[in-house]
């Protein structure tokens, strides 16, 4: 019987206790300490939403339901490992547990739809030095952006969401902005995601632009430029025009309605960036708010990418 292939579940990674925010923003720093006004910013996120975030559980989930998935074609021929970006185990963890147990070959995939140098090259690249050093042979799914089965997600997750809104809605997609300079290099991040929601949209017959954009959120806190519009900023302007073209300013009058279909776990930046933070803007400005589920562990969805990864591994 040939050699079992590993599977790499990539995601950023999360800390699973209050105790452990302090060294998982110093690792998410490069090992510089965060200052105390970051570290009680980061801190007090947490306690809006819990205390600590789902994101953990709901890796986990995902990494069964995918070992699930993979099952169902073929029994005992795959072995799912998770491995994380900025908490343990460690994407190289997980190489190692896997090389240790005689696996023939690696393939690895991220819980990220949306293909960019800085994200998704940087989990398969740590994956690939890793795979080298161990002497397994590795590949790598690059981009799910327009995986069929995450578009049917993403709309009917819309047309659900959308019900409870008032007629003059628009829908913005989104996704975590990412330094402008990935622009200047070519980086295919904002292109894919521009895809994804143009195929949401189409499906759900959205009209170009009026119906729908894009947007960016959850911007790091650096000093260089990052990807923009703000969701922020685009709500307020959305406010705008909706008073230009005639609102009386009536609350719920009008609203908006967020696809982040840039995250595929419920955690921090959709429970607090959206639910709490964007929400509140929204509320000011009289708009009326929701968005759309995300995918979490979808046994459709999932068992998409567990094909891909069989595809992969062939």
């Amino acid at each position: 019987m040939s050699a079992p292939v590993g599977v790499v579940l990539m995601a950023y990674g999360t800390p699973r206790s209050p105790e452990e925010i302090e060294s998982y923003y110093t690792h998410i720093r490069r090992g510089r300490p965060p200052t105390p006004e970051l570290l009680a910013d980061l801190t007090a996120r947490y306690q809006a939403i819990g205390g600590v975030s789902p994101l953990a559980e709901r890796t986990e989930a995902q990494a069964a339901r995918l070992q699930e998935a993979l099952d169902g074609i073929e029994a005992g021929r795959f072995r799912v490992t998770l491995g994380l970006k900025h908490a343990a185990p460690f994407i190289e963890d997980a190489v190692d547990e896997l090389a240790d147990a005689g696996v023939g070959r690696l393939v690895g995939l991220v819980l990220a739809p949306h293909y960019s140098s800085m994200s998704v090259g940087q989990y398969l690249g740590r994956l690939r030095a890793r795979a080298a050093e161990r002497a397994v042979p590795a590949a790598g799914i690059d981009s799910w952006h327009a995986e069929p089965a995450y578009v049917e997600f993403l709309a009917k997750a819309l047309t659900d969401a959308r019900e409870a809104l008032p007629e003059q809605t628009k829908v913005l997609f989104t996704a975590h902005s990412l330094p402008e300079r990935i622009l200047a290099e070519g980086d295919p991040y904002p292109d894919e995601l521009r895809a994804t929601a143009e195929a949401v949209a189409e499906r759900c017959g959205l009209a170009r632009w009026t119906g729908w954009s894009v947007a960016w959120q959850s911007a790091g806190r650096t000093p260089e430029p990052w990807i923009g519009p703000d969701i922020l900023d685009v709500l307020r302007d959305l406010a705008g025009h909706y008073r230009q073209a005639g609102w009386d300013g009536t609350p719920g009058a009008r609203g908006v309605l967020v696809c982040p279909c840039g995250f595929v776990s419920d955690h921090l930046e959709v429970l607090y960036d959206l639910d709490i933070e964007a929400r509140a803007v929204a509320a000011e400005l009289g708009l009326a708010f929701a968005r759309t589920r995300v995918l979490n562990d979808d046994p459709t969805v999932l068992g998409a990418l567990a094909r891909r990864v069989a595809e992969a591994a062939a």
